[in-house]
């Protein structure tokens, strides 16, 4: 009996020491998802295409390393703090229901104490390894993001427009970081993100109204039934963002002939959507704009960076 047990003994120590290593990676993931790891990926798109036109093909790899590590440790934490402040309402909801802080895979504590460190530390890393420039933008996206925002979500409509303005300043973070100020190339950019987010944000706020009603956010969709004031805002913001998409071929900042004619077409392109679900506000035509605004962006992104301005 002896021997039997102690031929079974390793056994039981390799599952133990199995299930410690499933527990710490899912442990692992759950801080991961804490970061919303996708809004990230996408804020780094925007920072990239950022410091690259501000460089205007001098760029310092080790710069712009620090410029993307800084940022997604400051969009990470404020992904961090924003689910933390939302935890309650997250809960009520069927597509934040299984995030890690409502089903208790994550206490409160923790979340904080890990957006507040990776707030921190990012914010550092950037103003030491980038500048204070490219640190202060970042900072004031996270508390814009944070502390403005996110509060506003449940109290006015108005919160699309307020959360519109943390998103569009990553491209800036970006030519912060490469030229040390921000002229109006770092706004023509800005303009371009903020404008672009209100079709794909309603989109987003008509697939899941209910959702959004069920937790008490006030978005305009709550008490649009028939989608009419939606769609005219998606067409109305999808108008502007033609001749805002334009400017960067009348600054200097894009080659005009080829950028001008390809931001245009995206542009059109977008108004087609957005005024295909005003005339039918259904979900599947919110769904289509919603694919069409993740055409749009990272397409003229890519256009911006193959069309630099003749000089």
């Amino acid at each position: 009996m002896k021997s039997l047990a102690a031929l079974e003994q390793p056994a039981i120590v390799v599952d133990e020491t199995e299930d410690m290593a499933s527990a710490a990676r899912a442990r692992l993931l759950s801080y991961v998802s804490l970061t919303k790891p996708r809004l990230v990926v996408m804020v780094l798109v925007t920072v990239v295409v950022g410091y690259l036109l501000g460089a205007r093909g001098a760029s310092n790899p080790s710069t712009l390393l620090a410029t993307l590590i800084g940022t997604a440790l400051v969009a990470g934490g404020a992904g961090a703090l924003n689910q933390w402040l939302e935890r309650s309402r997250d809960a009520l909801m069927r597509r934040t229901a299984r995030r890690a802080l409502p089903v208790g895979k994550i206490t409160g504590m923790e979340a904080v104490a890990v957006g507040l460190a990776l707030g921190v530390l990012g914010t550092m890393i950037l103003a030491i390894w980038a500048n204070l420039l490219a640190a202060g933008v970042a900072l004031a996206t996270l508390l814009l993001y944070v502390l403005i925002y996110t509060p506003l979500k449940p109290v006015t409509t108005l919160n699309t427009a307020v959360g519109a303005i943390p998103g569009a300043l990553p491209p800036m973070i970006g030519w912060a970081s490469a030229t040390g100020r921000l002229g109006i190339e770092a706004w023509s950019l800005f303009l371009i993100v903020f404008l672009w987010q209100f079709p794909h944000f309603l989109a987003i706020a008509w697939i899941h109204r209910e959702d959004y009603r069920r937790a008490g956010f006030r978005m305009l969709t709550g008490d649009d039934h028939g989608g009419r004031m939606t769609g005219c805002q998606a067409v109305s913001y999808a108008l502007t963002l033609i001749p805002a998409g334009l400017l960067p071929a009348t600054i200097g900042l894009a080659e005009g002939g080829i950028y001008f004619a390809g931001a245009l077409a995206l542009g059109l392109f977008y108004v087609a959507a957005a005024v295909r679900f005003w005339r039918d506000a259904s979900d599947l035509r919110a769904r289509r704009l919603l694919r069409t605004s993740l055409v749009y962006l990272p397409a003229i992104l890519l256009l911006l960076l193959l069309s630099p301005p003749s000089s």
